[in-house]
């Protein structure tokens, strides 16, 4: 049942038995309820025998101290149980999600948006946290406690029972099989709520580019109908409820009607006690209040399907997995026969075969689209191969942990991710331990210095979200300074100088020459002059390696390479 429990409403294994046990709390908070009745039933029976003796004076006061105790007992107890459970579980339930999206391949995040993922661990996490505090307990008490009512009243008086009880199946079904319906329009709510999600995030990130073309307004106007048909869709939903829900309970109220209507029938006729019927009308008035609230509590544990699938998604989704021992001799990359697709489609890499030997510099260049930003990412496992074998001396990459295999790489991609911090913990990323002295020394192995000193607060200003105080050049030199911080024995650099300027280009390539000896380095470069020093060149064009070696040797064979250098070299002739 816990398991079911677990995958049913993506909880941990604690968070199921928190569930149980807030159901319980909630029954006996609905039971303690009762006690009051009884207390009531026992006062008019001995009113209607002639009155309240003075001995029985001290059993009501005694009787209504216990109730008052026994229902501040079972609150107590029922708040503990969800509220405070609740949370926690909620907690739980972020760091799970965040843990597993660590471990799932990039492929996964290729088909997400950020503010999709966003949502799921923020917004589906707080209604759930709604769901497991409020309605899922509620419901489960409602319904034993019915339940046991329902049992109980059958041993009273069988036809007053199912004059008092006929409505609540009718009415339970009506907002069961509204299940389906529901389901699509929870879906269409949320499908509007992401869209409009995504139009804002992308209206934030792009404001520069939508001033300077002028498009603001008639961005705006789709942004507006975005917003609209979260509106509309709002609306749709909340009718769609509560259409069922007030239906289900206009129907439940009926019960009350055939109890007054069937207890008088059965009251002249003489087989019905004025008691008992007094007792049907009590049970009754005070069993279809929890009944309502558990319509309604139903109806929102069904919406919460669509919330538990986007969670589900991310859970079940397939995890890379590894040894964590790194059994390599030596740090030569070998791809061997590797072929790699990121969907279904076309492949992007076919028939991929090279190797970047230790101590050398291995370029990949050639035309974009040709495969060389993927190989760098296959390289280090940010995805898995569909086809081939990739090695690290010797060692079959595919079979070690991600984490431990990323320990021996330093990468410095095109794209530079930087933290709302200042510019030493920015660099400190590359190693958490390192000490502020080390830092500097690799950042100006990077020439981070040469903008850092002229700061105000210097190396402890603070750069904003994802460096935005910075040029595109400098944000690229504290990427790189965290790559020889790192000082890992594979150094991978995607198009690391591209933001650079000349002077500083060469700069970086000077202490790259520094921290290369006895590394494997694989550089992506689109300038020829960057990989001009490379010892081997290896040429990717539709995903297959089109030529491989020596700078030299390619020059002398007038093919691809040799081309691209012709019209890289023609184009620096280029003048306005």
């Amino acid at each position: 049942m816990i398991q079911r429990l677990q995958k049913r409403y993506a909880l941990s294994r604690q968070g199921a038995k928190d569930l149980i046990k807030g159901c319980i709390a909630c029954v006996l908070q609905n039971i303690s309820f009762m006690f009051p009745v009884g207390l009531l039933y026992a006062l008019v029976s001995d009113l209607l025998k002639g009155g309240v003796s003075g001995g029985r004076i001290p059993f009501y006061i005694a009787g209504c101290l216990l109730c008052v105790g026994l229902i501040l007992l079972t609150t107590y107890v029922q708040y503990n149980a969800t509220y405070f459970a609740t949370y926690v579980e909620s907690g739980v339930r972020r760091i799970t999600l965040a843990e597993r999206l660590r471990k799932i391949p990039l492929s996964f995040f290729g088909k997400k948006d950020l503010a999709d993922l966003t949502s799921t661990i923020m917004a589906d996490c707080t209604f759930l946290e709604q769901s497991f505090s409020h309605f899922i307990p509620e419901l489960a008490g409602s319904v034993i406690f019915t339940l046991l009512i329902s049992v109980s009243l059958l041993f009273f008086d069988w036809r007053m029972a199912l004059a008092a009880l006929w409505v609540l199946p009718i009415s339970f079904a009506i907002v069961g099989f509204s299940a389906k319906i529901q389901e699509h329009l929870n879906q269409k709510a949320m499908d509007a709520r992401m869209a409009c999600a995504d139009g804002i995030q992308e209206c934030i990130e792009t404001v520069r580019d939508l001033k300077a073309n002028n498009a603001e307004q008639e961005y705006m106007k789709g942004l507006e109908q975005k917003i609209r048909a979260v509106e509309r869709r709002s609306i749709i939903n909340e009718f769609g409820l509560a259409a069922f829900v007030v239906s289900a309970s206009l129907i439940l109220k009926l019960g009350i009607a055939t109890v007054a209507l069937a207890g008088s029938l059965f009251l002249v006729q003489g087989t019905l006690d004025i008691l008992t019927f007094f007792l049907f009308l009590l049970v009754v008035s005070r069993l279809y209040d929890p009944l309502q609230g558990a319509l309604q509590n139903l109806a929102a544990v069904i919406s919460t399907r669509a919330n538990i699938a986007r969670m589900n998604e991310i859970l079940d989704h397939p995890i890379q997995q590894g040894k964590s021992t790194l059994t390599n001799q030596g740090y030569d990359i070998t791809f061997d026969h590797v072929g790699f697709s990121y969907n279904t489609g076309e492949r992007v890499l076919k028939d991929v075969s090279f190797t970047a030997r230790q101590g050398e510099v291995t370029a990949l260049v050639g035309p974009s689209g040709g495969g060389k930003t993927t190989v760098s990412r296959l390289a280090s496992r940010f995805w898995d191969i569909q086809k081939g074998k990739i090695t690290v001396g010797g060692m079959d990459i595919s079979l070690i942990d991600p984490e431990a295999l990323l320990s021996l790489y330093s990468i410095v991609f095109q794209d530079v991710t930087l933290f709302d911090n200042t510019i030493l913990e920015n660099i400190r990323i590359g190693n958490k331990d390192a000490t502020d002295e080390e830092v500097l020394a690799a950042a100006r192995l990077a020439n981070v210095d040469e903008f850092a000193e002229k700061l105000p607060e210097k190396w402890n200003s603070n750069i904003g979200e994802n460096g935005c105080e910075l040029s595109g050049g400098e944000r690229q030199r504290i990427s790189i300074a965290r790559a020889f911080l790192k000082n890992a024995p594979i150094i991978l650099l995607d198009e690391a100088t591209a933001s650079l300027d000349v002077e500083n280009e060469n700069l970086i390539q000077t202490a790259l020459s520094r921290l290369i000896q006895n590394k494997t380095v694989l550089v992506i470069a689109h300038r020829m002059r960057t990989v001009a020093g490379a010892d081997k060149i290896v040429v990717l064009s539709g995903g297959k390696v089109a030529e491989e070696g020596a700078p030299e040797e390619l020059l002398a064979q007038k093919g691809m390479y040799a081309r691209m250098v012709k019209l890289q070299t023609e184009s620096q002739g280029w003048t306005l």
